[in-house]
């Protein structure tokens, strides 16, 4: 049987363009997270900024996604890196101005970007004039604005709650002779979701970044604004259940059903609240990051209804956990479960090991690279890609005495921490430091990512960031992909395949199909799979990986896949 190909060698052009549908701009966006930090500094300090965001917004256009995702840049002494807020209405000084940032907005929206913006709403910095006036005593007018109690009759701690970053989640204050909540670092006092004012003055804070015209919000560990009132202590976890996501299955905190100290009920109702916010302004978007006992029900919770969140998304695809099997009841589960929300998917993010190397150990990378965004931009869902993750990068090895990621620092060699994710930006291969900055980075970037430049890149037709470019340029015309039904079809060979369709394209443009087959091999062995001829007779190859040295092939009545390759099929049926 020959199949025509039909592969998309041309990139489509950055612009967004419109579809025959009403389809809101983020169902079925792709997300480009920019960690400001590590983009591109032109300020000479070794340390990324504002301005060098906008210097490469062109470059962030061309990939072809739709938005972008800026990581905190609000005023912050950094002892997490920008997660730790003590002003959220200014810019920090090492990024630049709140000038700056509006340039930036409006910069991307000449080139067709919306621009997200994350907010970090769970706690701020012990720097922060709302607890600088909090800890001072238990009268002030923000006295009930973070989460104070009276320790135990021994002198202990409230609870056995445990931070994420290490030890009790509860820390002394000899000013105000009462612990505090921190379920990160101790310098990031958790704030109190109970106390309406407090609430109130949040959304005014959001408030202001709606109104400089952004077009939504990434909300941080959503699920950890309010707490148990009753700080009921939390259930220990058999060890046989403990797993890692966002943090390892050995750390302490990983011994715990998080019962009551987050995503408690109440959260439902704030949510409500932030939406009525969003709803007052043109097309925003509130994305929110999930990190719960059991996320996936946690984020059909928070999407549905469509008064809370429009999208969420969770660590499980995130983890170490890997393979067809894993793949299927994750992403099968969202099916099931997000009726009325979207999900959006992310791979790789600057919490999380590099996914070529955390799931393809470094084999075959550039083949890897691309079936992996193949995948993922295949699902039923939107996508955030993370910087560097269109040059196929591996994980940075970070020496001990370079680590800056306090969590790092903290558990240390079991986990090594962020900042093999959070390494600066290649930009060009015999550039003093990459082209990231004219001074020593605040990490250093490693000879492999050089090699993997963008510069070395722009040159090749096969790489990796020129296959980013052709596979969302031909994904842009694919409504099944953006807002289609996803039907697994079973296999025993542990290759991924699902079809995505719609019941009709109506007057879509350029698009003829009603269902797509998606072939992944995502093993490092090659795959055979033999469809069944009555339904197979009717498909068309749509895309192949494209370049790839190892091609897959119909031979015999049987697909055969080399390692880390992929197809994908227009059909009227599927298997």
């Amino acid at each position: 049987m020959t199949l025509p190909s039909k592969q998309i060698l041309e990139p489509h052009p950055s612009s967004l363009g419109s579809t025959a549908t009403n389809r809101p701009w983020w169902k079925g966006a792709v997300i480009y997270q920019v960690y400001p930090r590590s983009f591109q500094d032109t300020s000479g300090n070794g340390i990324g900024d504002l301005k060098g965001v906008i210097k490469r917004l062109s470059y962030i256009a061309s990939i072809g996604v739709d938005a972008i995702w800026v990581s905190p840049f609000f005023k912050s002494p950094m002892k997490d890196f920008g997660y730790d807020v003590s002003d959220f209405t200014a810019v920090d000084p090492l990024f630049g101005t709140v000038e700056d940032f509006k340039l930036l907005v409006d910069s991307a929206h000449q080139l067709g970007l919306k621009v997200i913006i994350d907010q970090v709403l769970s706690h701020t910095s012990d720097q922060h004039e709302w607890f600088q006036t909090s800890r001072m005593d238990n009268t002030n007018d923000k006295a009930n604005w973070y989460v104070w109690a009276d320790p135990c009759e021994d002198g202990t701690e409230p609870n056995n709650w445990r931070s994420i970053f290490g030890g009790s989640a509860w820390s002394w204050d000899e000013q105000r002779k009462q612990y505090y909540l921190h379920n990160f670092l101790t310098s990031q006092p958790d704030l109190n979701f109970h106390c309406e004012a407090m609430r109130e003055q949040i959304l005014k804070e959001m408030t202001f970044w709606l109104d400089i015209g952004i077009d939504g919000f990434r909300l941080d560990a959503i699920n950890f604004c309010y707490h148990d009132s009753q700080l009921r202590n939390n259930p220990e976890k058999p060890v046989s259940e403990r797993k890692g996501r966002g943090f390892s299955a050995d750390n302490p905190y990983a011994a715990q059903y998080h019962k009551y100290d987050s995503t408690q009920p109440e959260t439902l109702e704030f949510l409500k609240d932030i939406r009525l916010l969003a709803d007052r302004y043109p097309n925003i978007v509130l994305l929110g990051e999930v990190n719960s006992d059991d996320s996936l029900t946690t984020m059909a919770e928070y999407t549905s209804d469509n008064d809370k969140l429009h999208m969420a998304y969770s660590f499980e695809l995130l983890a170490d956990d890997f393979g067809t099997a894993y793949l299927t009841d994750t992403v099968g589960t969202i099916n099931t479960k997000l009726i009325q929300g979207w999900p959006c998917w992310a791979i790789s993010n600057h919490d999380s090991v590099r996914v070529v190397t955390r799931w393809g150990r470094n084999n075959n990378r550039t083949q890897f690279a691309k079936t992996l965004l193949a995948m993922a931009a295949s699902l039923r869902g939107s996508v955030c890609v993370y910087q560097g993750e269109e040059l196929g990068l591996c994980e940075a090895p970070i020496e001990h005495s370079q680590l800056q990621d306090p969590f790092g620092i903290e558990f240390w060699p079991e986990f090594k921490g962020r900042d093999g994710c959070r390494t600066p930006m290649p930009w060009h291969t015999g550039d003093s430091h990459a082209g990231f900055s004219d001074s020593a980075p605040w990490l250093p970037i490693p000879d492999v990512h050089k090699a993997l430049s963008v510069s070395e890149q722009e040159q090749d037709p096969h790489s990796v960031l020129n296959f980013y470019r052709q596979f969302l340029a031909w994904r842009k015309d694919q409504l099944c992909l953006l807002e289609g039904n996803l039907d697994f079809i079973s296999t025993d060979n542990e290759l991924l395949i699902f079809s995505r369709s719609m019941p009709s394209f109506g007057a879509h443009r350029n698009s003829d199909a009603s269902t797509l087959v998606a072939c992944f091999n995502l093993t490092d062995e090659p795959k055979t799979w033999q469809p069944k001829a009555e339904s197979a007779l009717n498909w068309t190859l749509e895309l192949l990986p494209l370049s790839s040295t190892e091609q897959p092939r119909f031979e015999s009545g049987s697909w055969h896949f080399p390692a880390s390759t992929f197809a994908i099929f227009s059909a009227q049926g599927e298997d």
